[in-house]
């Protein structure tokens, strides 16, 4: 390997959630503050919600269940 082209490790680097969640791991970076994390995260705690404004899932559902259907030929 290169001497000196490698940037510093951090075997000991803090990550900071929003939510006051610390972790620490290795990293390049000494410190890393991010938003979500996975005690915080909705698909990962279980309170997602699909939001859906424009009734696209429900025409969705419904469009599904007509294909699904068997069709009466005459």
């Amino acid at each position: 390997m290169k001497v000196e082209i490698h940037p510093k490790y951090f075997p000991k680097a803090k990550i900071k959630c929003a939510c006051g969640n610390m972790v620490v791991v290795g990293s390049a970076k000494e410190s890393i503050d991010i938003e979500v994390c996975s005690s915080c995260h909705p698909f990962f705690t279980g309170k997602g919600k699909l939001i859906d404004s424009a009734g696209r899932v429900e025409r969705f559902k419904s469009r599904a269940a007509k294909k699904s259907s068997p069709k009466k030929r005459k």
